[in-house]
């Protein structure tokens, strides 16, 4: 077979660089790259069965247009879909204001694509109501790595890895979510036996059975337990003296904070004997360099940031940070969510890390963007969750839905789709139709996918990487950049003429100099020789940056890094006598996000073909359930009938749902109608891995399920 080219997986935030083999435009083969730092030559199964999901059945190839939401769609040409959208977008932004119409995105769309979003929603519409799917999942990391260290982006790289002596992994499955990088850390510890990996989840993951020590916290009980270990540690004398002066502020009042904590009313929270943690703590203290990894488990939470900044704590007081094999190091979830944060896509944000709250971070983007003084917006505008109550409500009354899925993803679904039901518009542009997103949807934008566009992206480690583009797309479809920019064309609007991606690349980074995301040398020209940079990458000559903060200072007013005392809180929605159960949510290893891709392969869908319930043995002896029986789930907000799992890896009182599958595989069936959207104080991110469920036995199937070992093995594939 022919090599057709090198891509960057379209998958988890890992950044895996794939080498595709195939001819006449399709895949039949995906490798690894060997020589790409992200992965190595490593590839799970879902990149390898990349290739049935790209000429599939299923892809949309011409705009689609109805009417009425009863009515079945049109296909039509770009000029009428546009000039119709376009249409009814001047009606609400004449009748209702800026603030009426929203863009919802995602960590699926490409540097480019989220930077024309912003320059057209946030610089010329004036309309701040831009967010992502990145919001589920990154927010509460992203106002952590701020308030604690001044800006955003993971100080780490994945060479630190090799380098660690203790690597703790918190409130993430990395064996099933980002499964490359945790082989990394599996070969590193093949090959480093004294090398410690800890696993801190409520379920006994396939990420903990490759743990040397394992810690089953209670959900909900994060914050206790680190602020335990931080006791711990300064009790052993494990402060870094030197560095805390140095660099740090505010360690007198964390340190009298901690000191004040009761330590067995705070193991008694997190569910961990004093033993255990104190075991922990000894680690840390000994260790010369400490690494973690953390993702939706310290995330998806009202209090995410707090959970964050808690663990932030612990590096900065051991001053395990800024150097080689150290640092707090968040997983991301997307192949570009962090280059849509980088691009100002979230609500809050503008290019460059700057904030829509900044007085001179608007006049230097309305500057560079030929825009009139205060014609960006200082309100921050809608988030994900608010913004399906804010159509629901009918403050809202159009919204632009790019590369996701909200109608599978979303917590409260029934909420989600009385919003959209409402909405006086929706646009969706994807790749393919039906979705359950589509299915509400009054226009349809078919978007060319990776492979079939050139495309900017960055990784959890900073690396910007240049994918180019290695066959056509289907039909009509276009990139998502260049939809975008038609839409702003006919609106009249300016400064949308780019003639390739690389005209929108560089414009952007033309905003980042000075800015602590700074990719002034990472050039496109730069970027389509070298594939890939780290930034911060200031000048055409820079070779990029590994690590952040080896000289210590920090991106806040004073320079230094941030002590923040942070105390435990309950989740949003407690077990009672009506629901008594909690009801957690996650990822499979077969699967990504909501199967609009991986249900295309057969192998994944034989490895998971369905949802499920695990359920601990002694909670299912209580309701008289046995292996395969239906369940019937209900929270305060929607009821679905799963069939149980019976597992000994989640806790009694604990039950867990896979959040893949949607109405397409069972309408009103999905995770998320029974999930609460409880959002945190400032970052908005909702309590996904916490609410209060009862459990029902439905009835037995006819036929018995087969029994499946506690976890499956998870194979990597640098092979389909």
């Amino acid at each position: 077979m022919a090599v057709l080219g090198e891509s960057i997986c379209p998958y988890c935030g890992v950044g895996c660089r794939l080498r595709l083999e195939g001819e006449g435009g399709r895949v039949h083969g995906v490798r690894g790259v060997e020589e790409a730092a992200a992965n190595l030559g490593r590839l799970c199964a879902k990149g390898a069965q990349l290739g049935p999901t790209i000429q599939t059945a299923d892809r949309l190839t011409r705009p689609q247009l109805r009417r009425g939401r009863h009515d079945a769609f049109r296909p039509t040409d770009w000029d009428t879909a546009l000039a119709y959208v376009a249409e009814i977008f001047t009606d609400i932004l004449h009748t209702h204001g800026p603030e009426a119409v929203a863009f919802y995105g995602s960590g699926q769309l490409d540097t480019e694509t989220a930077y024309v979003i912003c320059k057209l929603f946030k610089g010329c519409l004036g309309c701040n109501n831009t967010d992502s799917n990145s919001r589920l999942c990154m927010a509460a990391a992203v106002a952590g790595y701020r308030t604690s260290l001044g800006s955003d982006g993971p100080p780490c790289c994945y060479d630190d890895i090799e380098l660690a002596d203790v690597i703790l992994i918190i409130g993430s499955n990395m064996a099933e979510a980002h499964p490359v990088t945790f082989e990394r850390i599996r070969a590193s510890k093949k090959a480093r036996p004294e090398q410690q990996v800890v696993v801190i989840d409520p379920r006994r993951t396939a990420t903990a059975l490759g743990a040397d020590l394992y810690l089953p916290v209670a959900p909900g009980g994060d914050i206790a337990l680190l602020n335990a270990l931080g006791r711990m540690l300064v009790l052993l004398g494990a402060t870094d003296q030197a560095y805390v002066r140095a660099h740090t502020e505010g360690f007198a009042d964390y340190r009298r904070f901690l000191l004040q904590q009761n330590l067995g009313d705070l193991c008694a929270t997190a569910g961990i004997n004093e033993e255990t943690l104190q075991h922990l703590a000894c680690l840390i203290a000994r260790a010369r360099t400490f690494l973690s990894f953390y993702c939706m488990g310290l995330n998806q939470s009202t209090v995410g940031v707090w959970k964050n900044n808690s663990l932030i704590n612990l590096h900065l007081l051991t001053g395990q940070i800024g150097k080689p094999g150290a640092g707090p190091f968040s997983l991301t979830g997307q192949p570009n969510a962090m280059g849509g944060r980088e691009a100002g896509l979230l609500a809050h944000q503008l290019p460059g890390y700057r904030t829509v709250e900044d007085a001179e971070g608007r006049r230097q983007v309305e500057a560079y963007w030929n825009r009139r003084p205060g014609n960006i917006s200082a309100k921050p505008g809608l988030t994900a969750v608010e913004m399906f109550r804010a159509l629901e409500r009918g403050q809202l009354q159009a919204i632009w839905i790019a590369g996701t899925n909200p109608a599978v993803s979303m917590p409260d679904l029934h909420q989600v789709r009385r919003g959209l039901e409402r909405a006086k518009l929706v646009v969706v542009q994807d790749a393919y139709h039906p979705t359950e997103t589509t299915r509400l949807a009054d226009v349809l934008l078919p978007a060319a996918q990776w492979g079939e566009k050139e495309w900017t992206s960055t990784n959890s480690e900073r690396m910007v990487s240049y994918s180019p583009k290695l066959f056509d797309p289907p039909g009509d479809a276009l990139p998502d950049w260049q939809i975008i920019s038609l839409f702003a064309q006919r609106l009249g609007q300016q400064g949308f003429s780019h003639a390739s991606a690389a005209e929108v690349w560089d414009e952007f980074i033309g905003l980042t100099p000075g800015q602590p995301c700074d990719m002034a040398g990472a050039t496109s020209t730069r970027l389509r020789t070298v594939k890939n940079l780290q930034w911060p990458c200031p000048t055409p000559d820079h070779a990029g940056t590994k690590r952040r903060f080896l000289d210590g200072r920090f991106p806040t007013p004073s320079g230094r890094a941030r002590f923040l005392p942070r105390a435990h809180r309950g989740p949003r929605e407690a077990p009672d006598h009506e629901f008594p159960y909690v009801l957690t949510t996650g990822r499979l290893y077969a699967h990504w996000h909501t199967l609009t891709r991986t249900a295309k392969a057969a192998k994944l869908m034989r490895r998971e073909p369905r949802a499920f319930v695990e359920i601990h043995p002694a909670d299912a002896r209580k309701l008289d359930l046995e292996e395969g029986d239906l369940v019937q789930l209900s929270t305060r907000r929607g009821t679905v009938q799963l069939p149980a799992r019976l597992r000994s890896s989640v806790a009694p009182g604990l039950v867990f749902v896979p959040f893949h599958w949607g109405d397409l595989y069972g309408e009103g069936n999905a995770a998320n109608y029974l999930t609460i959207s409880a959002i945190g104080r400032v970052a908005k991110q909702p309590e996904l891995k916490f609410c209060a469920v009862n459990l029902e036995k439905v009835a037995r199937p006819r036929r018995k399920a087969r029994l499946t070992p506690d976890v499956l093995p998870l194979p990597m594939a640098n092979t389909p």
